[in-house]
């Protein structure tokens, strides 16, 4: 395993965590540093997820992961990262195993203020911090959120930042997380991977990026699907016909160009996830976005 340092201090907070219901592991961070994401988040479905920041061993997100897919906790692939790392009083990492284990560490030599806190199924961790009230945050909003991982995640280093962050500023943000067939049409595992690269308010671009995840690639509830009956073919036959996709009558019927059409114009505005063609049903959200925006009103 590498132990050579970065020419650059990671100074960051962030959360990993799983979600047992579902299986996913993820990692959501934030920091005064270009495109945070290319470092710090490593996560993989069935295995854990791993935050390596401040002097960042790079190797601790791939190495932490397999060692965690062959068996060993996170605080058992904490114990084995660092001790072959001569450069771990540099080092700030934060595990969580796939079975729910966390464990972080915080080494002597990172820029104050730095720690963590470790939790049922997460781990908070974060340096050169307007102070713990960082970590604290993040670690409370977690344990009280509900909704997806993912939203936890978000919800956690929004908190964070409110209550402090990154002393130096704020730059750049990331939300990873793994779900087995989790990403699109179910063809990997990668269910959510957002990153703001450098922005004022990256946390805030990050939220409205999940909005948008959401949207575009959610996956929606059963109580969420609405029946493409006739009034609402008509209706979406109109959005088509205006949008240059069909060019029949807006009669409501279920014919051959109309079911091209639909095809094309759910393909087209990158909804494809949220329409389900033998069933004949369209989201409801899905549904609200076209109307909003190709609506006659």
């Amino acid at each position: 395993m590498s132990t050579a340092f970065t020419h650059r201090i990671v100074a960051t907070f962030s959360i990993v965590g799983v979600d047992l219901g579902t299986g996913d592991v993820g990692v959501a961070v934030a920091s005064k540093f270009l495109a945070v994401g290319a470092v710090v988040p490593w996560a993989s479905a069935g295995a854990g997820a791993v935050a390596t920041q401040s002097y960042a061993n790079v190797a601790y997100g791939p190495d932490g992961i397999a060692l965690m897919r062959d068996g060993l906790s996170a605080a058992q692939a904490l114990e084995r990262l660092t001790a072959g790392d001569d450069g771990r009083d540099h080092r700030q990492v934060g595990l969580v195993d796939a079975r729910g284990g966390a464990a972080a560490y915080t080494g002597a030599a990172c820029h104050a203020w730095a720690g963590h806190r470790t939790g049922d199924g997460f781990a908070c961790q974060g340096n050169i911090l307007t102070g713990r009230e960082t970590v604290a945050a993040m670690a409370a909003t977690f344990g009280a959120t509900s909704g997806t991982l993912a939203d936890r995640l978000l919800a956690a280093l929004a908190a964070g930042e409110a209550a402090g962050g990154d002393r130096r500023g704020r730059q750049s943000g990331a939300l990873y997380v793994a779900r087995h067939k989790g990403g699109y049409l179910g063809a990997n595992d990668v269910l959510v991977d957002l990153r703001v690269d450098d922005a004022t308010q990256p946390v805030t671009e990050l939220q409205r990026l999940m909005s948008l995840h959401k949207l575009f690639l959610g996956a929606g509830a059963v109580e969420d699907r609405v029946a493409i009956d006739q009034a609402l073919l008509r209706e979406l036959q109109g959005m088509m016909l205006r949008r240059g996709h069909y060019r029949g009558a807006t009669t409501g019927l279920w014919d051959e160009a109309t079911e091209r059409a639909l095809l094309d114009f759910v393909g087209t505005e990158n909804l494809e996830e949220r329409f389900d063609l033998k069933a004949r049903t369209i989201d409801a959200p899905a549904l609200a976005f076209l109307r909003q925006t190709f609506g006659e009103g």
